[in-house]
């Protein structure tokens, strides 16, 4: 079968190639999945350029690529079932969690897979179990939001973004979005009761007090982002991206040090991969919640282009890879 498989770490454009590897099999709580699209998210390019330089020492590898073969979303079709697990069964569409989805098959712990959303294309599905999860999960769990909450999604117009604008409004809340001055419109679209142009205008520095803050980009400090928060206020933050040391790492760790002093809630979101929250995310979309945002598609042999344009910039809403044709 084809793959997109990487031998040294660099510039995604630069190291990602198509190659013949083996077909995958399903194991024991397995299915394997006949990947039909899959998409780019900003860990990928992390872990193809193998940066920041400490993930090397555990999860992406220390000279070559641990993981040769990236992606992490895919949507498909049930190609065999393995042992233990009556979920699926061969032919129905799924999507979901994975660990290569740049590839023609793959093998899939049926607990990270779920039912496609049935209104979606399976370019559309792709674009949504990391950040699905992610949104659902960190204003929710994470954030408690609740009906009446004033919301501000830092990152507003990005693939998470795009559907916590969605979520938040489906809670209940009054939404205000920050995004560039592009995607201000688009933004508006989702239903945000208002949009800030962080262009234009510095959020931080704002009369309005906000309930609850989910910040995904990272770059913007819990000190700044607190003088714009309620006193019980709750700020989520997501690792997002940008420079490792001074952006959305240093923000979180100084999250969780601020946290034990103050009034304010700074919390962390990790999302969990699993098969409710994907049917949580497609119960939204089959009826009519959710719109999925796609910014460009890319034929199955420039998967290093689709991560290149995530890696170069904020795309609005999801970055998609087709299947092999």
């Amino acid at each position: 079968m084809k793959a997109i498989v990487q031998h040294e770490f660099g510039a995604p454009a630069d190291v990602l190639r198509v190659e013949e590897v083996d077909k995958p099999t399903a194991g024991e709580g397995e299915v394997l999945v006949r990947v039909h699209a899959s998409s780019a998210n900003p860990y990928d390019w992390h872990f193809i350029r193998g940066e920041p330089y400490f993930m090397r020492l555990g999860i992406s590898g220390f000279r070559t690529p641990k993981h040769p073969t990236p992606g992490g979303d895919l949507a498909g079709v049930v190609e065999e079932v393995g042992s233990g697990v009556d979920a699926f069964a061969v032919g129905d569409e799924v999507y979901g969690f994975c660990h290569g989805a740049f590839a023609e098959y793959i093998s899939v712990p049926h607990s990270r897979l779920a039912g496609k959303p049935s209104n979606l294309t399976f370019a559309e599905a792709a674009a949504v179990p990391l950040v699905g999860a992610t949104a659902i999960q960190g204003l929710r769990d994470v954030g408690g939001i609740k009906a009446g909450d004033k919301v501000l999604i830092i990152g507003a117009s990005g693939g998470i973004g795009t559907l916590a604008v969605q979520i938040a409004r489906d809670h209940g809340a009054e939404v205000t979005g920050v995004c560039s001055t592009p995607n201000v419109e688009l933004v508006r679209s989702l239903g945000a009761d208002h949009v800030i142009d962080y262009c234009s205008d510095d959020f931080t520095r704002g009369k309005d007090r906000y309930d609850l803050v989910f910040q995904l980009g990272g770059m913007t400090s819990p000190g700044a982002i607190r003088r714009v928060m309620s006193e019980r206020g709750r700020l989520v933050q997501c690792a997002g991206d940008g420079n490792p040391w001074v952006g959305p790492i240093w923000n979180m760790v100084k999250a969780r040090l601020t946290d034990r002093f103050v009034s304010q809630a700074l919390k962390l979101v990790h999302t969990v991969e699993d098969t409710a929250t994907l049917d949580q995310v497609r119960n939204l979309i089959e009826d009519g919640k959710l719109k999925v945002v796609v910014d460009s598609t890319f034929p199955f042999e420039q998967a290093g282009e689709a991560v290149k344009l995530v890696e170069e910039g904020s795309p609005r809403g999801k970055v998609v890879i087709t299947g092999v044709q």
